[in-house]
């Protein structure tokens, strides 16, 4: 019986999503997901990616979309390296100078525009099939308006024209941060993470 290293034990997200990406960038299979009990939460999350600084990819769900948030964080890694469509695909010679994090989101909840802060919640704005997103702490975004402004952009969405606002926490995971015990989306506990978003299900920040 093969046994659990503190090393594979002690893996937070955001070291996982990295080498999901380094693997994947070199043609292997993504490695095994993690042991820790965190891995086994069903959540949505997103995984970004960074190169000197610069943003180099962004993707992530909105709604868990995997049986658990290891395949979640595998599935939006390879994403956000391949699929991105702001960005080519991560090459090899690239991943030295990147740098990952994770994000893994409460689940939203309607609120109005008065119920938000763009220092704590990212927001969600939709009407018919358009959606914009954007995560909470943005550098640059400190008022409501700027938050809503720019999400409404994102979606296609006019000012003048009717939608609805959710809101929701989120809790970033940088490269080195370990796992952390309870409930990964539970509300009202989350540390804040910069990134913004559009799509229905899987979504570029």
């Amino acid at each position: 019986m093969s046994q659990t290293s503190p090393e594979q034990a002690s893996t937070g997200p955001a070291d996982y999503a990295r080498a999901c990406v380094d693997q994947l960038v070199r043609g292997r299979a993504a490695p095994p997901v993690p042991p820790s009990s965190l891995y086994a939460c069903r959540a949505a999350c997103f995984v970004s990616l960074k190169k000197h600084g610069g943003l180099r990819g962004c993707i992530g769900t909105l709604e868990p979309t995997e049986l658990d948030l290891g395949r979640e964080i595998a599935r939006n890694a390879a994403s956000s390296a391949f699929h991105d469509p702001r960005f080519p695909a991560v090459a090899a010679d690239e991943l030295e100078a990147l740098v990952c994090s994770v994000d893994v989101l409460s689940p939203g909840e309607a609120c109005e525009l008065a119920d938000l802060d763009p220092a704590v919640y990212g927001v969600v704005v939709c009407t018919d099939s358009r959606r914009g997103v954007l995560l909470p702490d943005l550098e640059g975004v400190e008022t409501v308006e700027q938050q809503v402004g720019i999400a409404l952009q994102k979606a296609g969405i006019r000012p003048d024209e009717p939608f609805a606002v959710e809101r929701f926490t989120v809790t970033r995971y940088r490269e080195g941060d370990p796992p952390r015990t309870g409930d990964p989306t539970a509300e009202g506990g989350a540390s804040a993470a910069p990134g913004a978003a559009d799509g229905p299900a899987e979504a570029d920040a």
